[in-house]
């Protein structure tokens, strides 16, 4: 596992036993520990391990018991989007659609020479899958950038 990240996303759900299931389907996400709460029923912490990276999934706890930050239920929506990078995201795109996934936005070819699309986990967290088919110069990119956004 790579010991080396130095930020490490920490996610909040509603459902933390639930939610390592579906990262472990969708993502092949390997489990390297889980905390429960003393009764059993809330995730305090999990490590997880996907695709080579370490991240943290917990339960969202009421502030009478410390609880700080707010899962996306919680919220109406999160403002923030994990990249996945993958070697084929129509495959990862099917895989996490039969775990339970809603595409937010088709795998497609994309302007900086990609095919990504866009994912909403059952724990409302939204995911950028990406797989990098060419590496393109700045101005490569910049030019198609404009023709993708020329045709909206």
């Amino acid at each position: 596992m790579a010991r080396s990240d130095r930020i490490i996303p920490e996610m909040f759900v509603d459902d933390g036993p639930g939610a390592i299931d579906f990262y472990q389907r969708a993502f092949g996400a390997t489990e390297i520990s889980r905390m429960m709460a003393p009764d059993g029923k809330k995730l305090l912490h999990a490590e997880l391990e996907v695709a080579g990276h370490r991240l943290f999934v917990c339960d969202e706890f009421p502030a009478s018991d410390g609880g700080t930050c707010r899962c996306p239920r919680t919220l109406g929506g999160t403002g923030v989007r994990l990249m996945l990078e993958v070697d084929n995201a129509d495959r990862t795109v099917e895989r996490a659609i039969a775990a339970g996934a809603k595409v937010l936005m088709p795998v497609q070819d994309m302007f900086w020479g990609a095919r990504y699309g866009k994912l909403l986990d059952p724990f409302g967290h939204e995911w950028g899958i990406n797989q990098q088919m060419q590496q393109l110069t700045e101005a490569e990119e910049t030019k198609k950038a404009h023709e993708y956004f020329s045709k909206r």
